[in-house]
């Protein structure tokens, strides 16, 4: 008797398979998805919330404590953009099992590290030199047009407006690879270039519904800041379902 054909050979299934077979039919490059889903997203954040908001909280809470204390030591600081995409794949593991009906557990937040780990970090390698490169080119506008009115006491008006937009212009594309990336790292075994790549083309695909969302969470995140940013408690979890539920509309057939 082969091995093959043993009967009493544990069966093995691949977690891509039935990540598939659960979810639906996996759409590599995305889809575009009506502009009133931006909305949704949120609103589909808020309702993966409130099914274990103690549980929810305590993650926020234990995931701002982690990053204000690394970020207060020197040099050790830049580790925050390495381990911010490997807790947020921790936390979109936990969505997917709200959604599989297992419920979220606080030690979700640690899943990344024991998930696609090293795709994870490289993420967030990616993404720190990205922002030290616009920090640089930040510095070189102001620099220049510093030189340019040398004879102000502060910056112009001009120089500011610049400089905004050129933060804009570096900023949003740069949100636009991040915020698909983690999910498609943990469950499809993308490579971190492959996760960026598709993470930007599907939210340019879906611009409209990226700025409606990008709305609505600008909205939200003024009426957090009111309650002495208690709000934020609720907020960053929410924040992060509605990228769940972003990732989950726009890469999965309806």
């Amino acid at each position: 008797m082969s091995i093959d054909s043993n009967p009493f050979k544990a069966p093995v299934a691949r977690v891509h398979d039935h990540i598939e077979s659960v979810m639906g039919n996996f759409i590599p490059e995305g889809r575009r998805v009506p502009t009133g889903n931006g909305y949704q997203w949120l609103l589909r954040g808020w309702q993966m919330f409130r099914s274990a908001p103690g549980t929810w909280v305590g993650i926020s809470v234990a995931l701002i404590a982690i990053m204000m204390v690394i970020g207060m030591i020197p040099v050790v600081n830049l580790a925050v953009n390495l381990l911010g995409p490997v807790f947020i794949g921790g936390i979109i593991i936990g969505c997917r099992a709200i959604e599989e009906g297992e419920g979220l557990r606080f030690a979700h937040l640690f899943a990344g590290f024991s998930t696609r780990l090293g795709g994870l970090l490289l993420v967030g390698l990616l993404y720190l030199l990205a922002v030290l490169g616009a920090a640089a080119i930040f510095g070189i506008v102001v620099a220049v047009g510093a030189f340019a009115g040398a004879g102000a006491s502060e910056p112009t008006l001009a120089v500011i407006i610049v400089a905004v937009l050129v933060l804009m212009v570096v900023f949003v594309p740069l949100a636009m690879a991040v915020w698909l990336a983690p999910p498609l790292v943990v469950f499809h075994d993308f490579s971190a270039f492959q996760a960026l790549k598709a993470s930007f083309f599907a939210a340019l695909r879906n611009s409209l519904p990226f700025l409606v969302y990008g709305l609505c969470v600008l909205l939200a995140a003024i009426v957090a800041c009111l309650p002495l940013f208690l709000g934020w408690l609720v907020l960053v979890p929410v924040l992060y379902a509605s990228m769940y539920a972003f990732y989950r509309d726009v890469f999965f057939e309806p």
